[in-house]
């Protein structure tokens, strides 16, 4: 992140401290990978929650993510900085809903979403491009969160060999 930037957001500010993923936003490389990656241990942790407790979380952190990305990049003074990774853990909550969470049922959601949020194939990319900001940080990664999730379903449906390889 350049310095200008850095300097106007703080860690303190918990609106600055989620929407840059706990700080793994400010990784210098790849900050989507590394906010997608935060979100992991948080989906991994909530696998025992009953299902409208998940389904509760991943409505919230997607509805107050529109807050969070859209101040801190408001603060930023930079529509949808790189740093700014909450939509990331958000469409990464949104992959695994009626996912069981296991490790490879994990990694081919994170693998399918990196894919998804940096190809970004229609919509995801139309959306990236016209719309601003905390809706238009939000939405391209919900959109890639959804297909994450249908993939998944798929795989888990459609060919469940492939989860007794990992």
């Amino acid at each position: 992140m350049q310095k200008e930037y850095r300097a106007r957001v703080s860690m303190r500010n918990p609106v600055h401290f989620l929407a840059l993923g706990f700080g793994s936003g400010l990784v210098p490389f790849m900050p989507g990978t590394f906010g997608s990656l935060a979100a992991v241990p948080l989906i991994y942790f909530s696998a025992n929650l009953p299902v409208a407790l998940f389904i509760t979380f991943t409505l919230v952190a997607s509805v107050v993510g529109i807050y969070l990305c859209g101040k801190t990049a408001d603060d930023m003074q930079v529509h949808d900085h790189g740093s700014i990774v909450w939509d990331e853990v958000a469409g990464m909550f949104i992959s695994f809903l009626f996912v069981p969470i296991t490790a490879p049922t994990l990694l081919i959601g994170f693998l399918l979403f990196r894919l998804f949020d940096i190809l970004k194939p229609w919509p995801i990319g139309v959306v990236d491009k016209r719309m601003h900001g905390g809706t238009g940080i939000m939405l391209d990664d919900i959109i890639a969160g959804i297909m994450t999730c249908v993939c998944m379903h798929l795989v888990i449906h459609l060919w469940p060999a492939v989860l007794l390889i990992f």
